[in-house]
């Protein structure tokens, strides 16, 4: 299922990957996965992570944009927030988000090929480089998939190795499962 948000994954950004000259809201939430953050520029959204701990999620987001002006506001991301866990819990569902992320052209390649995988579906790294049209890139397909600045919304959670077992996952395989789970009971 493509979301709307995909749209914004074809669009070069102008801005540098450090986040110059941005301004970037944020929040932290609890959700049934532990951790949550959010955080976004005025054209959407530009990271969201979950994770244990909130300051280190605070502080991987700190780290990705160093240069950009961040601020904490609760109140105008909360929709967002709930839209997101919304979508976690039922990825059937929807979302219709902006989004405004920086990556490579083969990142967003597969960040796009990655929203094509039907909820409570899963592929492989060697699938979607072939998908994508580099069949030897399943290694740099991995990568992309770890450096997706957008969980659960670019559902790199769904990418399995080729043998079936979970592989790695930014939040934790823990939660890669739990979602994994969810998505199979639609």
């Amino acid at each position: 299922m493509k979301t709307e948000t995909n749209r914004n994954l074809d669009a070069d950004r102008l801005w540098r990957v450090d986040g110059k000259n941005q301004a970037i809201r944020y929040t932290l939430a609890r959700c049934e996965l532990g951790c949550l953050l959010v955080a976004a520029t005025e054209q959407g959204l530009c990271n969201v992570a979950l994770g244990d701990d909130r300051n280190e999620l605070f502080r991987t987001m700190e780290t990705r944009f160093p240069a950009a002006t961040v601020n904490r506001d609760d109140e105008t991301l909360k929709d967002w927030v709930s839209e997101i866990t919304r979508f976690a819990r039922t990825p059937t569902c929807g979302m219709s988000l902006p989004l405004d992320v920086y990556g490579t052209a083969f990142q967003r390649r597969v960040w796009r090929e990655l929203q094509v995988i039907p909820a409570g579906l899963t592929s492989s790294y060697q699938n979607i480089a072939r998908a994508i049209g580099k069949p030897q890139a399943h290694r740099a397909v991995a990568n992309a998939c770890g450096a997706n600045p957008l969980a659960l919304i670019i559902p790199c959670h769904r990418v399995l190795r080729k043998d079936g077992r979970l592989g790695g996952y930014r939040s934790g395989t823990e939660r890669k499962r739990r979602l994994l789970d969810w998505e199979a009971e639609g």
